[in-house]
């Protein structure tokens, strides 16, 4: 145990996976995704009592995983974070303890070298500035931000471009807030000269890479922790939770492009069910961490205790 209730940590060879909790709690099944109802996410019973309520209302969770490898201290994707205006009423202007949760982890802001951004949507860029003064500054002023190519030029095209792809009209506009994510979360670290663009399949270190997952947006990414024969994938929002295993073609109301990304969780699934390779979901409630196995036609996910 951690000695925390907020902090849960795996190992992968010699890696070190720590999760750092922001936000956990309930979700409307229909607010996260398109035609879902409490009654087909009752009939999924698996789900509870760790992912779903006996009322059909699913539970998921925002947090940061940090990979410790080696020298490297990596922190994968960063939150919503704190004094940030945004229309969602859940995420305007929090003030939450994420900074020293991560610092009573062993993670203080100055310790981490790599900031890494599986895309760049509200939830998973947050904490890359925190406001000083008046000022949006980079929260980890030793890191290196490592921002996907296609991604970043897709998000970074101003306002005239259409960028919310098939999401709708009411989601782009409530929740992705794209320029305005930009603006606070992604140009302060571009103008402070931290930020580095790397391609889809980045090999970040011999035990840390990159792997296209494209469709929840443009350039979307999941990270490959591989160590001593053992390997492990952080999934970013190729999938939002764990139902998704069992109904793959499930859109999210925030996915990009609604059919690549139907055929990226597919062959994910395919490709990672009954295979001793731990998945960690991003949005994955308490434990988080469990495997990808076949039941029927489909897939259920085996979750795994945190130490």
């Amino acid at each position: 145990m951690t000695g925390s209730p907020r902090v849960h940590r795996w190992r992968v060879g010699d890696v070190t996976i720590t999760r750092v909790i922001e936000a956990e709690g309930l979700r409307a099944p229909e607010y996260m995704f398109r035609g879902l109802t409490p009654d087909i996410v009752r009939d999924h019973q698996w789900l509870r009592p760790n992912f779903a309520t006996e009322a059909g209302q699913l539970i998921s969770s925002i947090h940061a995983f940090v990979i410790e490898s080696a020298d490297r201290r990596i922190i994968v994707d960063t939150c919503v974070g704190n004094d940030k205006a945004r229309r969602m009423p859940i995420w305007n202007g929090l003030q939450t303890a994420f900074l020293d949760d991560l610092a009573a982890a062993g993670y203080p802001p100055e310790r981490i070298d790599t900031v890494l951004c599986t895309h760049l949507h509200v939830d998973h860029v947050g904490w890359n500035t925190r406001l000083v003064d008046g000022r949006w500054v980079p929260t980890f002023p030793n890191a290196r931000y490592i921002f996907g190519r296609i991604e970043f030029e897709h998000w970074s095209r101003g306002p005239e471009v259409v960028k919310t792809g098939d999401a709708p009209v009411a989601v782009a506009e409530n929740v992705m807030e794209c320029d305005a994510i930009y603006q606070d979360s992604i140009l302060p670290i571009v103008e402070s000269g931290l930020h580095e663009l790397v391609e889809y399949d980045h090999q970040l270190t011999p035990e840390i890479r990159l792997m296209p997952t494209p469709g929840h947006s443009p350039g979307h990414v999941s990270v490959v922790v591989s160590s001593k024969g053992e390997t492990a994938v952080i999934t970013g929002d190729l999938m939002h939770h764990p139902i998704q295993c069992a109904m793959p073609g499930l859109a999210s109301n925030f996915d990009f492009d609604v059919e690549m990304a139907r055929r990226t969780r597919a062959e994910f699934l395919a490709r990672h069910a009954d295979k001793p390779i731990l998945v960690l979901g991003t949005h994955f409630a308490t434990p988080t961490a469990g495997y990808i196995v076949s039941a029927g036609d489909s897939f259920r996910f085996s979750w795994l205790p945190h130490e």
